[in-house]
């Protein structure tokens, strides 16, 4: 081959370093009223501002349960695309406000990977963003960017739960607030705090019968006031019981059975426990966090070029502790459900694969393996999640543990006889949005890139300077690597 010293790479076509398709001061994920008030902002101070928001999201996402817990109860009009993005513009006219303003918005867009110069970074032209909407990805760079991304659900594994109807009240509130499609009438509601309170007053609010809620503490946990519009409403709390199961037919759930023997009749079981921080984005830049019980779990800790803003920096602090609370349910469902029930719904484990650390049932399990457990773990020290997760699968799955990250580490918590907060956070890797290949690969594949695959993927040219190849020197390399020098 021709060789060329330049110092640049000659087989790499599209250049070593990728650039970025455009550039702004700051960037803004997430288009909530947080984040709509942050980019306008930074417009003001005559920044270049983009803010960008998944939604309205795919119906294939929602069915996937991301990003928020939809549990199957969305109507077929989240399948018009038109329609859901005209039902974002009607429910947020705060919107119109930031284009008028000269921000530039895209809407359907999932910011799904930030990077920053930094250890294994060091080919990157500046900070960058991944995004993508249903047709490409790209990268756009950016001086600062704002996370806006809101919080999701904690999940509850319990028998029967991986039914249509089993959701969560981000979601809920979601379908009715913002796009009017939610598939439902009558719901049975987990939790009594503030959100569990709200979101059963929002329901009535839109027609729907709420037809009571469960709390596992002896007394209600929220403010007097939003309990007592609830009981001027005639909906029941159901003190000391956990949901135990849920029955249903061929359209979902329609009926759910309590710890205490009582059963109560409903078409959705809306988990409203509590609300977690969306922070995969600032995991998966290996950006800093801590544990704040009192915010609602892991919040970031502010950086000079990244910040967030709303619940994705943590719940208000009302002096309440989500993570016990939090603990109590898990620890109430666990108790009124049997070891078989399914943890991870995407990889169908169950508490019995998790705690005695063994591969989902699809899979093979040789002595070695039944003979593992997690007290046999705990040996060689804490449990770790990520370790969990790699022996058993439970996270593993299309939704990216959004059903089952969070009730998995407390359950390692119990189980260990560990609080909370000594069980590692699970990592978040990007893309933290389950997107096609075909979305985030360039299948515009020159002919001379493709000629070029040996140099990136042979063995054991990969290893080799492409200078050096088709040179006295190729053979003085390929030595090394065989000596193990390369090691």
């Amino acid at each position: 081959m021709e060789l060329n010293f330049t110092g640049t790479d000659i087989c790499a076509v599209g250049g070593t370093r990728s650039p970025a398709e455009a550039h702004y001061d700051v960037v803004v994920v997430g288009a909530g009223p947080s984040g709509i008030a942050a980019a306008l902002e930074a417009k003001q101070t005559g920044a270049s501002v983009l803010l960008v928001d998944e939604n309205p999201v795919s119906g294939a996402l929602m069915g996937n349960d991301v990003p928020l817990y939809f549990g199957g109860r969305m109507t077929a009009a989240t399948q018009n695309s038109e329609r859901m993005l005209e039902a974002v513009f009607m429910s947020m006219p705060a919107l119109e406000q930031a284009m008028e303003a000269g921000i530039e918005l895209l809407l359907g867009t999932t910011a799904w990977g930030v990077y920053r110069n930094g250890p294994g970074m060091q080919s990157l032209p500046e900070q960058v963003v991944g995004l993508a909407d249903a047709e490409r990805s790209w990268l756009v760079g950016f001086g600062r960017i704002v996370l806006a991304t809101g919080a999701r659900d904690l999940a509850l594994a319990f028998p029967g739960w991986n039914q249509p109807g089993v959701m969560g009240a981000a979601a809920l509130q979601m379908l009715l607030t913002r796009y009017a499609a939610f598939d439902g009438h009558r719901v049975l509601i987990l939790g009594s705090h503030d959100l569990a309170l709200e979101t059963a007053l929002i329901a009535i609010e839109h027609g729907l019968e709420v037809a009571g809620l469960v709390e596992v503490r002896a007394t209600p946990q929220g403010s007097a006031g939003l309990v007592a519009k609830l009981a001027a409403a005639g909906v029941s709390v159901h003190c000391n019981t956990a949901v135990a199961s849920a029955q249903g037919g061929i359209n979902g759930i329609e009926a759910a059975t309590l710890s205490s023997g009582k059963t109560i009749a409903c078409d959705t079981i809306c988990t409203a426990v509590g609300l977690i921080p969306s922070i995969e984005l600032v995991d998966a830049m290996h950006g800093p966090r801590e544990l704040d019980a009192m915010r609602g779990g892991y919040v970031p800790v502010g950086e000079v070029t990244v910040s967030a803003v709303g619940l994705c920096a943590g719940l208000a602090d009302s002096g309440f502790d989500h993570v016990e609370y939090r603990m109590d349910w898990v620890r109430a469902v666990a108790a009124s459900s049997a070891p078989d029930t399914i943890i991870c719904q995407c990889e169908e484990v169950t508490r019995a694969d998790l705690l005695g650390v063994q591969p989902p049932n699809y899979l093979a399990r040789p002595p070695a393996m039944c003979a593992r457990s997690l007290e046999t773990l705990l040996n060689d020290g804490p449990a770790n999640q990520d370790q969990i997760k790699r022996l058993t699968r439970a996270g593993m799955g299309v939704c990216q543990g959004r059903r089952c990250r969070d009730q998995v580490a407390m359950l390692l918590a119990l189980e260990s006889g560990q609080p909370f907060a000594a069980i590692p956070l699970a990592s978040h890797r990007a893309p933290v949005r389950p997107l096609p290949l075909k979305i985030l690969a360039d299948w515009n594949e020159p002919a001379q890139m493709e000629a070029a695959w040996d140099v990136w993927f042979g063995i054991p040219t990969q290893w080799v300077p492409v200078e050096d190849i088709g040179t006295p020197f190729e053979d003085e390399h390929r030595g090394m690597l065989y000596t193990g020098m390369y090691k």
